[in-house]
């Protein structure tokens, strides 16, 4: 269900992208993103960073879209996002000594973990990964940048919604991978009962 709210404003701008127009979509966009906020903020009491940029990028890019009446600021939006985001990994781990990866999924894996065995990984591949998720993270803003102005609106938006998307859980699959030989398994976990 929480996917789904995430995806929401992705969900309804494909939607009033198809039934109606960009700008009715990117209109819509906006305000499912003013929606998304206000439920963090008065129902969660709390809202990520990552929304707030989000949410700005939705405002600020999709304004500018329907003020000129030009979707080259919507198409922008992926690309900073990514390149933002991938930035943020490298610099956040090369600078501040702080591996976000490694602290995101981390977390995931403990909260996961059913078993009462400490899930180790070791500092060398959390920097693989962090490194892995940033340069694909540009990868994906440059191929959006690419797709934009290479071919139709229509084939962008296409590209946005399903292109991305699979890319991103192909990125998963391929940590997954990554951290596979370090999970707990299973028969390990019956042979201690």
């Amino acid at each position: 269900m929480l996917a789904l709210f995430e995806y929401a404003p992705l969900i309804l701008f494909f939607i009033l992208y198809k039934t109606m127009d960009i700008f009715w979509a990117t209109s819509v966009l906006i305000g499912a993103s003013v929606l998304q906020i206000a439920y963090y903020f008065f129902i969660e009491k709390k809202v990520a960073t990552k929304h707030w940029v989000l949410f700005g990028l939705a405002v600020g890019l999709g304004s500018l879209t329907i003020l000129f009446q030009d979707e080259q600021f919507i198409k922008w939006k992926a690309t900073v996002v990514y390149a933002g985001f991938a930035t943020i990994l490298l610099v956040s781990r090369y600078l501040f000594q702080k591996n976000l990866m490694a602290k995101m999924l981390g977390s995931i894996l403990a909260s996961a973990n059913d078993s009462e065995q400490k899930i180790e990984i070791p500092e060398p591949l959390w920097d693989r990964i962090n490194l892995f998720w940033s340069l694909f993270l540009y990868l994906i803003a440059a191929v959006n940048i690419y797709v934009a102005y290479a071919f139709s609106l229509d084939f962008w938006v296409n590209f946005k919604v399903f292109g991305i998307t699979a890319a991103t859980f192909v990125g998963l699959i391929i940590t997954i991978f990554m951290l596979y030989q370090y999970l707990p398994d299973d028969d390990e976990e019956q042979k201690t009962e």
